[in-house]
This record gives structure tokens, sequence and C-alpha cells, in this order.
């Protein structure tokens, strides 16, 4: 049976499997109602990052607490990808707009690091997290990236395994291709670090130029906002080591 390609998505915290009964969150029974009007019978995708995406239909009940019955899995679960995304954050509107580029490109991993020039003092992981769910939502991604905790930049750079590649985008690096650097470098999983809209201090530019199995890459010979910088780089490595490749 065929799934109508405008089926929409939704992600629960429930584990899924054949014939089990999920109940739709509260904001999530509002959505169902009152935006798509899903009648009883009506059709969903879900999916909850561990079990792949199933289909499931709206069974009879009050109509404030949506229950929907799990049919059959449409497609199997897709692990995290092998790129991880650090950055410094940034207000709200586009802190929203970067998380949720980050992971239609494909991250593993999200990782607010607080730098001396980071102009945001206080992150909302809850709103970063809502974020990524959406994103996956809308793009059909299984994998819901892991989140972490803010952390100091030094801190941050002690605890990364010595073996993951360091893809430190730096303003002040000399213009260079990319594709070179990024298809050169050691291979493996790979971490991006974008860093504030004021740079990194020289200290900091230091400590990360230290660090071993560090990529030092330059965007070009623009000046890129941060959320830009980060879709730039993201997309050359995917591309030359990552899932782009097919």
């Amino acid at each position: 049976m065929s799934i109508p390609l405008r089926t929409q998505r939704l992600f629960v915290s429930e584990p899924l499997a054949e014939d089990a009964q999920v109940a739709l969150a509260p904001d999530q029974a509002h959505y169902v109602n009152n935006v798509i009007r899903l009648p009883e019978g009506g059709a969903l995708l879900l999916f909850n990052g561990q079990d792949g995406e199933w289909l499931a239909h709206r069974i009879a009940g009050p109509k404030r607490a949506v229950q929907m019955r799990i049919e059959r899995r449409i497609r199997d679960q897709t692990p995290l990808g092998t790129v991880d995304y650090a950055f410094a954050p940034l207000k709200h509107a586009r802190l929203d707009y970067m998380v949720q580029k980050a992971v239609e490109m494909g991250v593993g991993r999200l990782s607010p690091v607080v730098t001396r020039h980071t102009q945001v003092a206080r992150v909302n992981l809850d709103r970063m997290r809502a974020n990524a769910i959406e994103a996956a939502e809308q793009c059909g991604i299984l994998a819901i990236p892991d989140l972490d905790d803010p952390l100091p930049l030094e801190r941050w750079l002690g605890g990364l395994p010595a073996e993951r590649l360091l893809v430190f985008c730096d303003e002040a690096a000399p213009v260079a291709d990319p594709i070179a650097a990024l298809t050169g470098a050691p291979a493996g999983a790979a971490t991006l670090l974008i860093g504030p809209e004021g740079g990194f201090a020289a200290e900091e530019r230091a400590m990360l130029r230290a660090r071993p199995r560090t990529l030092i890459l330059s965007l070009g010979p623009r000046i890129l906002r941060a959320d830009t910088a980060a879709i730039a780089a993201l997309a050359l490595i995917q591309a030359t080591r990552g899932d782009l490749r097919g």
C-alpha cells in the first residue's frame, strides 16, 4: 500500500512497535485536531529516533486525547551522522535557524561552546531540541542529534576525543582550497567548530591550533556570518568525507 507524499510526520518519545497504541502529547493533539484536522482513520508517520519510522492511524477516542495505532514499519532506523557541530551560541532567531539547518545537513551532535567573544550568556536547550525535532519532522530525518550542555571552549576542547578530527574554521587562515584540504585530512569522524561573530581571541586560536589532529580551514575570501559559515562548512565536509558522497 502506497503512502501519500503529504502524510505528516511527528516525533514521539514512546517505543514504536506493530499494533502498539501511542497517545500524542497535548501540543501534538492540538496540531492534529486544529491544524491538519486529521479524522478518525487518518494516517501519520511516527518516529522516535530509535525504532525507525512507522505508519499509524488515528483510532476512536476523545478528541483532545489523540490516540494512534501503529500499523507497520516504513523505514528502518538510520544511525546518527558522523559529523558533529560545535558553535558559539547566537541570539534566538539566528540560533533557531542554525540548529535547523545543521540537523538538515545530518549532524550527529550539537555542542554549544562559550568563547571570550560569545554574545549570548544563556542557552535554552529545550528550545534547541524543539528546533532539531521540527527540522527532523519536516525533512524526513529519523535520527535526532545528541545535544550537549554549554561548555567553555577550553573544557569542551579537553573533552574532545583525541582521535576525532577537529575542523576549525578560522577567518584568519590563508585562503586555500577547502575541498583539497578536507580530502587530504585524516580519515574518520569529524567535528566542525564555528566561532562567534566577533571571532576567536588570540589565545583561543593558539589553543585550537596547538591541538593535534586539527584541520584549520578557510571558507574563502569573504567574512561570513556564523550561521552562513556553518552551512557552507557542513556542505563541504559532507561532500568530501560525509554522507553526500553516497
